[in-house]
């Protein structure tokens, strides 16, 4: 176990690139398993996550190959299904909530999958019902062990059909859309989430033989193929790291630019950060964030207090509402973030607290957050990263705190930002990684 010690109050300057999107390769990278022949993914970042998830494709089977600093081959050339009904392969999958993006692709060239009950972040319950729901309506039969915790899924043949999903799930959509892809029939999938990432690997998945319409919409149209071939693909860059450096820019009043960020695939991102009064300007395909000693958080037209809350695609993403939050303890005026889409996301602002920002915890799913205007900087704290994204949020409180914080349980963090320490230090931070 690791732990962060970090020294806050130094500003940061020059410029660092956004990693490849975690979301999006751990969907490509289960896309390989619907093929015989080789994929080659570029840009694909180097977390514990993605790790993780391609040692356990190897033990299905795969042929994985480091081809470059961020480049990898993989070829399935034949599934090991047995590996299913192992105690590693329940082990492996259980601990990684990506895991469940093997059981479209599995169902649809092996005709079976297993799925543990994922691990992953502890932000409340995700359920996994749009996924299962999806492949029942191509075809296939779902049954849950509850001694094993898991859910086995098989189909002699998956059958294209149309279906409305009960929400638009990211990793429900990408899951039923792998799955379509190899049915008989035509699939209509209406309310399909938008996201880049689904539009990637559907992209990915038509560059491989598929037959998808209706790419980007929520309205997608599947004609099923009997098999696909071979591609290669680059992963966007991660638009969760280019909100967090906005972010601890504001904070630690310090002056970056942030490079090929792919600027149409943002969204609302930079939107979101202006209505907290942070300045971002475009330059080519790079995002420039000048020093701001001071910004303002804008009020609702009617004078009222301003909330942030997260939505599906287009709206702001709920990886980013931690961010959001602890970018306004320094700003002026105040905001309420509401937290829409997972229940136990904000308890981290008891960290918060004790560093000294005003922000009141109304339920599980809002938080009003009086800004210090920087009239009184946070202190150093000891603290335990609870996810990912609240981790990345305590990081940059500390980095912008008066002292030296401690961050413990940083595997969280490393789960979805490669070697952030390293980068920002290339900056000007000061962040030691110590044995816990």
């Amino acid at each position: 176990m690791s732990a962060f010690s970090i020294t806050g109050g130094c500003r940061l300057s020059g410029c660092l690139k956004p990693q490849g999107a975690k979301n999006e390769a751990l969907q490509v990278i289960c896309a390989s398993l619907l093929t015989r022949d080789k994929v080659v993914l570029h840009n694909v970042p180097l977390i514990r996550d993605v790790l993780k998830l391609m040692e356990l494709l190897q033990c299905l089977g795969v042929e994985v190959a480091q081809i470059g600093p961020h480049s990898f081959s993989f070829q399935a050339k034949e599934i090991h299904t047995g590996y299913l009904h192992s105690e590693d392969f329940k082990s492996k999958a259980g601990s990684l909530r990506g895991s469940v993006m093997t059981a479209g692709p599995l169902l649809a060239r092996t005709g079976k999958t297993l799925v543990p009950q994922p691990g992953g972040d502890k932000i409340g319950r995700r359920k996994l019902d749009t996924h299962f729901t999806g492949f029942e309506n191509l075809g296939a039969h779902v049954a849950y062990d509850a001694k094993e915790h898991s859910f086995s899924v098989e189909a002699k043949q998956l059958e294209g059909r149309y279906m409305l999903l009960d929400e638009a799930s990211v990793t429900g959509t990408a899951n039923i859309v792998m799955a379509a892809v190899l049915a008989q029939g035509t699939t209509t999938i209406f309310n399909a989430a938008c996201e880049p990432y689904v539009l990637q690997l559907c992209r990915m998945l038509n560059r491989m033989g598929a037959k998808i319409i209706g790419v980007g919409s929520n309205l997608l149209q599947i004609e099923g193929v009997k098999e696909l071939h071979g591609t290669e693909h680059t992963l966007l860059p991660d638009m969760i790291e280019v909100g967090s450096f906005i972010g601890m820019a504001a904070m630690t009043r310090s002056e970056i630019t942030i490079q090929d960020v792919e600027i149409q695939y943002l969204g609302n991102i930079p939107l979101v950060f202006k209505h907290l009064g942070i300045h971002t300007e475009c330059r080519g395909n790079d995002l420039y964030i000048p020093v701001q000693d001071h910004y303002t958080i804008e009020s609702s037209r009617d004078g009222s207090i301003l909330t942030i809350a997260d939505a599906p695609w287009p709206g702001f993403t709920p990886d980013l509402i931690s961010i959001a939050l602890v970018t306004a303890t320094q700003a002026r005026g105040s905001v309420l973030i509401h937290q829409k889409m997972f229940e136990s996301r904000l308890y981290f602002v008891d960290n918060l607290i004790s560093m000294g920002a005003k922000v009141i915890l109304c339920d599980p799913h809002r938080a009003t957050v009086i800004g210090l205007d920087r009239e009184s900087p946070l202190h150093s704290i000891s603290m335990v990263s609870p996810d990912i994204r609240a981790g990345v949020a305590l990081l940059i409180a500390a980095m912008s705190a008066e002292g030296t914080s401690t961050i413990h349980n940083i595997e969280q963090i490393d789960r979805g930002y490669e070697n952030i320490d390293e980068r920002l230090n290339h900056l000007g931070a000061k962040i030691q990684r110590i044995d816990d």
